[in-house]
């Protein structure tokens, strides 16, 4: 893959410059990845309600899941297993190593197309950057989706570099589809990849390597297609519920200039202030890029447009163009490295002020509060474990070995962190499309029997239900304070075939 001067990656070819990168690269990653890890068994947030989620998904391995594919369900199952506990540590173990193994990906896709010096910078880059320094703390499908997209990245390039190759164009497929095994997102590189080609002559493999890719990534993907195939198509239709206009375009399509002034500013803090400005400009200039930095960006910018036009049709999360900067991270670092070296300093330190004090706030300042009312800072991280013990003391006290809830960060949390207790916890039965995993899944068997504890938001009995009424839970902090629950001792049979409102 030859490149023209100016380019962002001077070389495609393996150089003498691109060896000795790994040992350097490799200490800081290590370093900092050990870092996290040591700090994170210190850390004292509850797990959110995506990440409980995540954890119960792991309980029941299956080949697809509610909203999300499967591979974080049993990347969480494979790490609490070796650990021998289902701690907050060893559930979230596996984000802080996933970011160590994509920044020396990314530093292997570097080192022979920019250099050694590049490819330390680039791997030292990715293990700071802001979004990756908070996935640490976390486990998201964004962070098991990154190493396996890198790996995709790195086999489709090395690929392109011999002009195709049916091996390459193999592992791209595989690696691909695991990437999309951890979130679909991943589906953007086929489209990239299939622009790239439709643009750039140096991007197209031929089409012998270009079906092998595409066959393997289909056939990795295939028990996931027709696990959802099985469900109802879950999966997909959660997926459409994220992008809620293209059910209804002309009525729910709306330009929301706010909210895509909103992404975009997020951005800034995503990738960092210095990267994503770096991007724009790159993307503003594309024609003074050479070959290697114009298919990156292809890899790159085509994400960010079309997230965009989803926040500015409808709303999109400041995570949702994570995908984007895999490929941006490999552009805009040699980039700021030739040109502007002070500005990479600049963003490294910031990025590893970042890295330090995320970690440190989720130790000593879970009692930090900001804003004009006061509110913890990590508020939606706390309180969980206290209010499963106070719904599973007050069913303790009425005497029910039974739960049953209809809100979703309540059933998170309970079959969370209730995993050592023998009370049953069931969602609310609901009548058409399940809302969430927990009715699909875990609804409440529609012959029981007896008397049961009723945890809902709602102030009223469900309707025909004349049970007891058992106080309500109201924390004034933590991720609770705005969503208190009502208890209602009532017999199960009332809720059967009621729709929850």
């Amino acid at each position: 893959m030859p490149a023209t001067s100016g380019s962002s990656m001077p070389n495609a070819a393996p150089s003498a410059d691109a060896r000795g990168w790994l040992r350097p690269a490799g200490a800081i990653v290590v370093a900092v990845t050990l870092a996290r890890v040591a700090l994170l068994a210190f850390n004292r947030t509850d797990l959110f309600v995506d990440e409980a989620q995540y954890w119960l998904w792991g309980q029941n391995l299956a080949l697809g899941y509610y909203s999300k594919p499967p591979l974080i369900g049993w990347t969480i199952r494979a790490v609490t297993e070796l650990g021998g506990s289902d701690s907050p540590f060893w559930v979230r173990l596996a984000a802080p190593l996933f970011h160590g193994a994509t920044a020396l990906i990314l530093g292997a896709i570097a080192a022979p197309r920019a250099g050694h010096r590049a490819a330390i910078w680039v791997s030292a880059t990715w293990i700071t950057l802001p979004m990756v320094s908070l996935g640490s703390l976390l486990i998201s499908t964004d962070t098991v989706m990154v190493p396996f997209l890198a790996l995709a990245l790195l086999a489709w390039l090395k690929g392109l570099d011999v002009g195709g190759s049916h091996r390459w164009a193999a592992l791209a497929g595989v690696a691909l589809g695991l990437a999309f095994l951890g979130k679909y997102a991943a589906i953007y590189y086929l489209l990239c990849a299939a622009l790239a080609a439709a643009l750039t002559w140096h991007a197209r493999p031929g089409w012998g390597p270009a079906i092998t890719g595409l066959g393997l990534f289909l056939l990795t993907i295939s028990p996931n297609v027709a696990w959802n195939l099985g469900n109802g198509l879950s999966t997909l239709a959660h997926t459409l519920d994220n992008a809620d206009w293209v059910r209804d375009p002309g009525t729910r399509a709306q330009l929301n200039l706010s909210g895509l002034a909103g992404f975009l500013a997020a951005q800034f803090a995503v990738f960092g202030p210095v990267l994503f400005a770096g991007l724009l400009v790159l993307a503003a200039r594309p024609r003074q890029l050479a070959a290697e930095g114009r298919l990156l960006l292809l890899f790159s910018l085509p994400i960010l447009v079309i997230v965009s036009a989803q926040a500015l049709l409808s709303a999109a999360y400041a995570n949702w163009a994570a995908t984007a900067y895999v490929a941006g991270t490999l552009l805009v670092v040699p980039w700021l490295l030739e040109r502007h070296v002070n500005w990479l300093r600049a963003s490294l330190a910031l990025h590893l002020a970042i890295a330090l004090l995320l970690p440190l706030l989720t130790i000593l300042g879970t009692g930090l509060r900001a804003g004009p009312e006061g509110q913890l800072l990590l508020e939606r991280y706390l309180g969980r474990r206290e209010m499963t013990a106070e719904i599973l003391q007050a069913a303790a006290a009425a005497g029910l070995d039974t739960v049953v809830a209809d809100d979703r960060d309540v059933l998170a949390d309970l079959f969370y962190n209730r995993r050592d207790d023998t009370v049953a916890v069931f969602a609310r039965p609901v009548n058409g499309r399940a809302p969430n995993h927990y009715v699909l899944k875990h609804s409440m068997p529609r012959d029981l029997a007896g008397p049961v504890l009723l945890v809902t938001r709602q102030d009223d009995q469900p309707n025909e239900c004349t049970g007891e009424t058992l106080g309500r839970i109201a924390p004034a902090t933590g991720a609770y304070a705005e969503r208190s629950q009502k208890l209602f001792r009532v017999e199960a049979q009332c809720l059967v075939g009621r729709s929850s409102p």
